[in-house]
């Protein structure tokens, strides 16, 4: 009975080890746009990323032959848009300049596109996971969309005398 046991842990551990060498360095990637973070500076990301795997890794026996890639996703998607609303309390307000390449957006507005865009997920997938409407999906993802196509114009600094004074 026990080396039955150990011979299923075994066969649990190398299907565990052989997803994550497939699928973290993606999910780093996703987890990384999510968070907005440089990518060779993401702690936050991998953070979300060993959450979301530890999940995935408990519950790798009742997958019952649904795909392990798309439940660590979601619980990636879910976790961060938690700690999107623990810190910032609206998911959809706040907007902190970041070094990623989706820095300028909000978290909802990041964690949408990320799915929508990056992650290839249906609008009506996107919308049940998040618990919003579709038409709002599709609103947000199209705002995101423009607002990274064109950014608004960056303030003009103001001159100082010393600039001044170095130009010919």
């Amino acid at each position: 009975m026990r080396e039955r046991h150990a011979s299923r842990e075994a066969r649990r551990a190398r299907e565990f080890e052989t997803f994550v060498a497939g699928a973290a360095g993606r999910l780093l990637h996703a987890a990384t746009l999510l968070t907005a973070e440089a990518p060779d500076a993401n702690p936050r990301a991998r953070r979300l990323l060993a959450l979301s795997l530890a999940h995935t890794y408990a519950s790798w026996d009742r997958l019952h032959g649904e795909d392990p890639y798309d439940r660590a996703r979601q619980h990636l998607a879910t976790r961060f848009a938690r700690a999107a609303w623990h810190r910032y309390g609206v998911p959809g307000r706040a907007r902190l300049r970041s070094a990623g390449p989706l820095g300028p957006l909000a978290p909802q507005e990041r964690l949408i596109l990320v799915l929508r865009l990056y992650e290839g997920v249906a609008e009506e997938q996107t919308a049940a996971l998040l618990g919003l409407p579709v038409e709002r999906v599709r609103a947000i993802c199209d705002r995101a969309t423009a607002a990274l196509l064109h950014p608004p114009p960056s303030p003009a600094r103001p001159v100082t005398a010393e600039a001044k004074a170095a130009t010919p």
